[in-house]
């Protein structure tokens, strides 16, 4: 089983516009409402490949009994804390004369420390039956940069291999308990580490820090270059075929899925890095974010090159 972890769940709500006016009176000409969170764009892709998936996080009010029920045709089991609050929703403009995109994110509830721990004590009973954890995203307001990074604990003092997925503080003092696996961008080694990764070399290098101080799995995704994995098994670039790419919202949370399943099944990375890249290339091509056909995928998979590096 993948446990994944959404502490920030939404609703994503998608509008088409023809022509987006700031201060005018905008006719939506399509809509569309579908379970948000980065940690929830991890579920949809693992269990559309067929691996069961059990969902929590906080989720409030009537838009969270939303945002279950839409899980529900991905079979997907939800076991969510639940708060009286209302969840959030996240708005995407999209401007189809304009090809601008422009986002609303709403805050969201705030949690208590009574309601962190009512959740710690779900999650630890969860963590339990769990192969594997992937925890994304941000955190609502009322936690803090402890919060991953006592969920973390959890799961390594059960045993269990665990991803964190999110940034800033919350990466930097998440990756204090050793996850199992990050997945940083540029950006985000440059500020772990202090170097300027200007170069494949000096990424590379970057990574090695990181996984020397006890990250086991440091994956960091070089765009239209693929992807480069540093691990025990050695270092490891994915080169992916030319797609035509429809939607990339997601396609990173889509590579998670693919390494929990790969990290579940137990493959050996170059295995593991493969099936990530081409559940992520497959989800590229389609316009529903955290969404892949597996026929996209399969046909993908042989063409995904693994070089091996060191």
């Amino acid at each position: 089983m993948i446990l994944t972890v959404t502490l920030n769940a939404a609703i994503d709500k998608r509008y088409v516009v023809e022509g987006y006016k700031v201060g005018e009176v905008n006719r939506v000409k399509e809509c569309a409402y579908v379970p948000g969170g980065k940690g929830l764009n991890v579920s949809k892709p693992a269990a559309i490949y067929g691996a069961e998936v059990v969902a929590t996080g906080f989720v409030g009010g009537h838009a969270g009994n939303y945002i279950e029920e839409k899980l529900l045709p991905f079979h997907i089991k939800s076991d969510f804390y639940h708060v009286e609050a209302e969840s959030r929703s996240c708005i995407n403009i999209w401007d189809e004369v304009n090809h601008v995109q422009t986002e609303f994110l709403e805050p969201g509830f705030t949690l208590t420390p009574e309601d962190f721990a009512g959740f710690t004590e779900k999650f630890q009973g969860l963590v339990q039956k769990a192969d594997v954890v992937a925890m994304s995203g941000s955190v609502p307001k009322g936690l803090d940069g402890t919060a991953y990074q006592k969920l973390v604990k959890i799961v390594k003092d059960a045993g269990k291999p665990v991803i964190l997925d999110t940034s800033g503080k919350l990466l930097e003092m998440g990756i204090e308990s050793c996850p199992t696996m990050i997945k940083p961008n540029i950006d985000e080694i440059r500020m772990l580490t202090g170097t300027s990764c200007d170069n494949l070399e000096e990424i590379i290098e970057a990574a090695k820090a990181i996984h020397e101080k006890g990250i086991e799995i440091v994956a960091v995704s070089l765009g239209g270059d693929g992807s480069i994995v540093v691990c025990g098994e050695g270092v490891f670039q994915a080169k992916v075929p030319k797609i035509d790419a429809v939607n990339t919202v997601g396609c990173g949370d889509s590579m998670i899925a693919g390494f929990a399943l790969g990290i579940s099944e137990k493959l050996p990375m170059e295995e593991i890095l493969r099936k990530a890249s081409a559940i992520s290339a497959a989800a590229a091509m389609r316009e529903e974010t955290g969404f892949f056909v597996k026929k996209d995928m399969e046909e993908i998979l042989p063409k995904v090159q693994i070089i091996r590096l060191d």
